[in-house]
């Protein structure tokens, strides 16, 4: 397994690229020593700017004469949402273009999306109020600004499908890693890139941006270094959607921060694993060759995409997330002591297996997120959506997702998880079921995936232009107009613009069939008709 730590360049040590004097009005902070995951941290780290700025706005009990219409104050007008969220949450919960809060190079904002830069080793980063999601469509419409086509790892989430149409994108794709049996979607090996990037550029389409998924939903993380490298070989810029790894780098028993790894740009959905609220996330630029570019590329995008009304309550959040992290490595052990102790108990039980426990066969995977615990459940003669339902509905305990044959727990890196209660409670659901079992209650293995269709008209001119539903069979050889995706794996199986064949059609209808899959974006649960282009 490659060292993550040898890549990191020294100028960009965690925490540590922010100048206090830039970030605190009068130089207040201690001055910057070098620092590392498990080191000193700067004092600066240690303050919550904006989180500050609107705790002393609420202390100051302003009248509201402005948006948002709740006034602020339960006394004046927020009693509903007090009821429901406490006093505090209306009187933080302002408009942006107030001064001492957002107004200003250097105002309590501008400090904190600063601050978060460092702690994630970044050059900059941007605070964003509509999820990860916001920020995979602002970076699809940033690399437009380097070039039109784009080499996209196929098990992309869909909001990057959604910049493609919005940027007019020309994409090309590789396909990640698979396990078949499971229906996960893995990542890429440097290899595999530099082999995509090759065939374009052999092809006359030299491809100016690549898009990789690091880690996975089921915690798989590729090797980003060596994917930076080889996409800058090709004058690439790398775009790393680490949604799910947004904790990356504020522990040494976690992966480091795609960031200080060389991408040049990340997707951070910190709401994940990260402990701000729901719908907070991040976009992080990198230190690479592109940096110079994409920083105002990636400006000119945020103001397309983030709202002119953005919540000072989910910023607060990112804010007080950062702080929480960077000052919370003891706590973050305690979760991934809980996670350890989780798997090491399933291990005991033969009724149960840990599906990371074989990421060692796949080449693309050379570390593991230890907060997701993704749990094989194919032994109960019950799948994982029952086993699912029957955490929720019996116990009151909920997990992150499921398939056919697992579940995956996931672990708030700043969360210490009851793992006696989820034991207990798993050992009566693989109770129930084994005494119960259900002859369909697992499902047979989906058709392998069919290869994509070629790309016979740009995404966006197949999205746009006039369509029609047609029967499925009839739609092979025609282009589609939707973007269908089988579940499970999730991979996108058409996108717009691609030409349908009858493989593709075959494998859709069988996901659909089955009693545990189903295909995103259909007309029809049963795929009995695809739209497409109009001739």
């Amino acid at each position: 397994m490659l060292d993550q730590d040898s890549r990191v360049d020294p100028r960009h040590s965690p925490l540590g690229n922010e100048s206090p004097s830039a970030i605190v009005s009068g130089g207040a902070a201690a001055a910057l020593g070098a620092t590392n995951r498990g080191r000193d941290i700067p004092d600066v780290q240690r303050t919550a700017p904006y989180a500050d700025a609107l705790r002393r706005f609420a202390d100051e009990r302003p009248m509201s004469l402005m948006v948002p219409g709740h006034g602020t104050g339960a006394e004046r007008g927020s009693e509903h949402l007090s009821a429901l969220l406490g006093e505090r949450a209306a009187a933080v919960d302002i408009p942006l273009m107030l001064d001492g809060i957002d107004l200003g190079e250097n105002s309590p904002l501008a400090q904190a999306q600063q601050l978060a830069a460092g702690a994630w080793g970044a050059r900059r980063t941007w605070f964003l109020t509509n999820g990860a999601s916001q920020a995979n469509r602002t970076a699809a419409i940033a690399v437009r600004g380097l070039g039109d086509r784009v080499l996209v790892q196929r098990s992309m989430h869909s909001s990057f499908t959604d910049g493609v149409l919005l940027s007019g994108l020309v994409p090309a794709f590789v396909q990640p890693g698979i396990d078949a049996h499971h229906g996960i979607a893995h990542g890429l090996t440097p290899s595999a890139l530099d082999a995509a990037l090759t065939r374009e550029a052999e092809a006359g389409r030299r491809v100016s941006s690549v898009y990789v998924v690091s880690p996975s939903y089921f915690g798989s993380t590729a090797d980003v270094a060596g994917l930076a490298d080889v996409a800058h070989a090709h004058d690439a810029a790398l775009i790393v959607d680490g949604a799910w790894g947004s904790h990356f780098g504020f522990h040494p028993g976690l992966p480091e921060s795609p960031a200080r790894l060389g991408a040049d740009l990340v997707v951070s959905s910190t709401h994940k694993l990260a402990g701000s609220l729901t719908q907070s996330a991040m976009l992080h630029l990198g230190h690479g060759p592109f940096a110079d570019r994409l920083e105002s590329l990636v400006e000119r995008a945020y103001s397309m995409t983030a709202s002119t009304s953005m919540s000072s309550i989910l910023m607060g959040s990112l804010d007080e997330a950062r702080r929480a992290l960077v000052l919370g490595e003891a706590r973050i052990g305690d979760a991934l002591a809980a996670a350890d102790e989780m798997r090491e108990r399933l291990r005991g039980d033969h009724r149960f297996g840990i599906i990371s426990d074989g990421f060692g066969a796949y080449p693309d995977i050379i570390a593991t997120d230890r907060l997701r615990v993704p749990i094989d459940v194919s032994a109960l003669g019950r799948s994982g959506h029952w086993v699912r339902a029957r955490l929720s509905e019996q116990h009151g305990i909920f997990v992150e997702m499921s398939t056919a044959t697992s579940i995956v727990a996931v672990i708030g890196a700043l969360t210490t998880p009851d793992v006696d209660r989820v034991l207990i409670a798993l050992d009566e659901v693989a109770g129930a079921a084994l005494a119960d079992p259900d002859p369909m209650g697992v499902a047979e293995p989906f058709p392998e995936l069919p290869a994509p269709g070629a790309l016979r008209a740009l995404p966006r001119d197949a999205y746009f232009g006039d369509s029609e539903v047609v029967a499925a069979a009839a739609a092979v050889g025609r282009v589609s107009a939707d973007t269908l995706a089988a579940y499970p794996p999730g991979i996108p199986n058409l996108l717009p613009g691609e030409e349908v064949t009858a493989e593709t059609v075959a494998f859709l209808r069988a996901v659909a069939a089955s009693p545990t899959g189903y295909v995103r974006g259909a007309v029809d649960a049963e795929v009995s008709g695809i739209r497409v282009v109009r001739s």
